[in-house]
């Protein structure tokens, strides 16, 4: 696999090497290298402590820190993956992107790992005989470029030289007005080998949707880590912002990141599927799990104070982990399809999430409900947005505490990670508490 890669580089002309893990956050942290160096030594170091970095770039507090990870703040080493391996097609030097994962000094994988954390669940799977696939969609916001934070977005101006002033769902003209922006991202995803799939225009303004092909979950995870900063780059080409911020423009919907799931056989076969095509015992039993255990890891598909802004009433997203057949106001949706293609799309995730974990938490509680034989309530045929029981934690601070007292998931993910996880979350948390916000100027600075 290592020459693979090496011949790789070089018939691909690569002069530097981008190597990188994900953060707890999903933010790309490494080293770039130039190429020969990075064939001479096969992997690079890091220090553990960016493992328990925030989104802001600081650190938990210093008695978890040191309970955490090693005293001395002793590196660990990384590994590429040549599975994993990018061409970025928008930089002057031919740079290739390589995914790496990370070990210890005696070989074991690292436990804050969020790449590990999702092959520990896929090893589950891989144990019992089953293969998943995932299908993710991604959500996200085009706004126009501002420097000041405190001011709201606004959409972009467009071919038309106007911006967009209201909802346009699935309007071909609303999507092409960002037609040269598409343009690039379809072309340079073409050029990594991303499998995306369909574009469309979601309900807010400005914001879209893009689907990725059905796949193996770490490979698919992969692409979608790539993918959210060539969109990214895309846009900036642009002079355009793309955000994946679960809940970026007040009054509009949030973006989320929908998982389709299924579990082939070691023939090939859906184990979601009868006979006849209909629902499974396993497939029952895969959506109890996910009702049962998606309310103990909110934190891995709601991540930042602002994730729960997107699950505020009237913002078009589930807050339950109802199911039903094409029940949009469901956590859990079965889409209509054919017996070989019968999968569940949890609706909860935001596009704020790290994918690793996302994937992960999701496959982690259907795998749980398969092995326990849980059993799941009765489907939704109507709406479910009202409906008072199977309601999800609706802060952050609820969320952690829920995840932090769950021994099964601690079974499962292990007390390292889960410790690990909680503390960046109340670490972002205390960061955010000390920020002073325009609603709390405008309301309260000469009112009270």
């Amino acid at each position: 696999m290592e020459a693979e890669l090496e011949r790789w580089l070089k018939e691909q002309g690569i002069t530097e090497v981008e190597c990188v893990v994900s953060d707890l956050t999903g933010i790309a942290r490494g080293k770039i290298s130039p190429v020969d160096k990075f064939i001479a030594e096969k992997g690079m170091r890091l220090p553990e402590s960016i493992l328990l970095q925030t989104v802001t770039g600081d650190y938990v507090e210093d008695d978890l820190y040191y309970a955490l990870l090693h005293p001395a703040d002793i590196d660990f080493i990384c590994k590429p993956d040549p599975q994993a391996a990018y061409l970025i097609p928008w930089t002057l030097e031919k740079t290739a992107l390589v995914i790496h994962d990370t070990y210890d000094r005696h070989g074991n994988p690292i436990a804050l790992s969020p790449r590990n954390v999702l092959k520990k669940v896929l090893a589950l799977y891989a144990e019992k005989g089953w293969q998943p696939i995932v299908a993710p969609e991604m959500e996200f916001y085009l706004t126009a470029r501002s420097a000041d934070p405190d001011l709201p977005l606004q959409p972009p101006i467009g071919r038309s030289g106007l911006r967009e002033s209201g909802r346009q769902s699935f309007s071909i003209d609303a999507a092409n007005e960002y037609d040269p922006l598409f343009e690039d991202m379809y072309d340079w995803c073409e050029a990594q080998g991303l499998d995306i799939d369909t574009l469309i225009h979601e309900e807010g303004t400005a914001q879209m949707e893009i689907n990725f092909l059905h796949g193996n979950p770490l490979q698919v995870a992969d692409q979608v880590f790539v993918f959210k900063r060539t969109l990214r780059e895309a846009a900036l080409k642009h002079n355009v912002i793309a955000t994946f911020m679960a809940k970026p423009v007040t009054n509009e919907p949030g973006s989320a990141m929908h998982i389709h799931q299924s579990i082939l056989d070691a023939q090939g076969n859906n184990v979601f599927s009868t006979a006849d095509g209909g629902k499974s015992d396993l497939f029952l039993s895969h959506i109890a799990g996910l009702q049962r255990y998606i309310p103990s890891l909110i934190p891995m598909f709601a991540p930042n104070v602002n994730s729960f802004r997107r699950f505020l009433p009237d913002t078009s997203a589930p807050v339950n982990v109802e199911w039903g057949d094409e029940n949009r106001t469901c956590g859990l949706r079965v889409p209509v399809s054919s017996a070989a293609n019968q999968r569940v799309e949890n609706r909860l995730a935001g596009a704020d999430a790290n994918v690793y974990l996302a994937i992960a938490a999701s496959l982690l509680c259907g795998y749980i409900g398969m092995i326990e034989g849980l059993t799941p309530t009765a489907p939704v045929e109507g709406r479910a947005y009202e409906r008072r029981s199977l309601r999800l934690p609706l802060t952050l601070e609820a969320a952690n505490e829920q995840m932090e007292q769950c021994p099964v998931i601690r079974s499962y993910l292990g007390d390292l990670f889960v410790d690990g996880y909680i503390a960046t979350r109340r670490a972002e948390m205390e960061n955010f508490k000390r920020v002073i916000s325009s609603w709390e100027r405008e309301f309260l600075l000469v009112t009270v």
